[in-house]
């Protein structure tokens, strides 16, 4: 697979603070930049892609969307058509959020499948679900522009980079060859696939959302399916709970957000489908802002940063049309 992403020279600025310092005073803050990205640098999303879950109203009625926005390839490929396949069928329909853990993660799926606090019996999978292996926690890449791409030093991986608008960690193969492993990383908002102990993967019947510090540490330890695109709110407002690993206890089970449907975007009628975009993490205007993110020259700060963590530059999504 090749790719053309962002050029070294276009991004020199995140390793030279010197040069930061040197700015202007009056730069443009990093939404700044986006704001001024033009119209072609902006990337639909397939409704495809999307998944809109609605969750229980809230205690004042309201409504509460959460768009989920899978991977593409090649990442994750297995748990995404398993998570297709599960949308498709209603399995996700009336299930419920079973697990908040503070400063991790928030957790939906059957409340009695794989939970400690569960008595009942477990909703039976649909047919078709694949079973896929640890060897796909990460994925092979072929990159042309290997050199030139910018990386990231990172202490959980040998650097970090930008695929296709995805943060993920990497590794090269070799000093001579082009061909180098990558896998996606646990920033905040990323949709990880539950699962129990190696050699589980898990199915896609279980999936959570990260509500808190980046856990690095669960990369390549478990997949990672997507991101949450619209209504994070919904999730990372919920209460606590204080069963074991933040699972809702026996006596709180009215804690337990439920969740009315998931459905692809793309089965949606059309007036119902969310369309997104993101700015293309190949072009300029990434790169600036990605520098921007690094060394904020903006009048409230007083002494640039030099470098940012990986999760410290997400990409800009939006509603199309915005």
């Amino acid at each position: 697979m090749t790719k053309h992403l962002i050029s070294l020279a276009a991004m020199l600025a995140l390793a030279a603070p010197l040069a930061a310092q040197e700015e202007p005073q009056g730069a443009p803050s990093p939404n700044e930049i986006v704001a001024q990205a033009d119209a072609k640098e902006w990337i639909a999303i397939p409704a495809e892609d999307l998944l809109v879950m609605t969750l229980a109203p809230a205690a004042d009625g309201s409504a509460r969307k959460v768009v989920i926005q899978l991977m593409p390839a090649p990442f994750s490929q297995g748990w995404v058509e398993n998570i297709r396949t599960l949308a498709r069928a209603k399995w996700y329909d009336n299930i419920a959020v079973n697990r908040v853990q503070d400063n991790y993660v928030v957790q939906w799926g059957d409340p009695n499948y794989d939970n400690p606090e569960s008595e009942g019996a477990a909703k039976p999978l649909p047919d078709g679900l694949r079973v896929v292996g640890e060897n796909e926690y990460v994925a092979n890449v072929i990159d042309d522009d290997l050199l030139a791409r910018h990386r990231y030093a990172d202490s959980y991986s040998g650097w970090t980079t930008f695929i296709e608008g995805w943060a993920v960690g990497s590794k090269q193969e070799s000093l001579h060859s082009l061909e180098y492993q990558a896998w996606p990383v646990h920033c905040y908002g990323m949709v990880g696939v539950g699962r129990n102990y190696s050699p589980a993967t898990g199915s896609g019947a279980e999936l959570y959302t990260v509500i808190g510090h980046a856990p690095r540490h669960l990369d390549r330890n478990i997949a990672l399916v997507g991101r949450i695109v619209e209504g994070m709110e919904h999730l990372s407002s919920l209460p606590r709970g204080t069963g074991a690993l933040g699972f809702y206890s026996a006596e709180e089970t009215d804690k337990r957000t439920p969740i009315l449907s998931v459905r692809v975007a793309s089965d949606l009628p059309e007036g119902e489908r969310p369309a997104f975009e993101y700015l293309s993490t190949d072009g300029d205007t990434f790169a600036r802002y990605a520098d921007a993110r690094a060394n904020r020259r903006d009048p409230f700060f007083i002494v640039p940063a030099g470098g940012a963590d990986i999760c410290n530059i997400p990409v800009p999504i939006r509603r199309a049309g915005e």
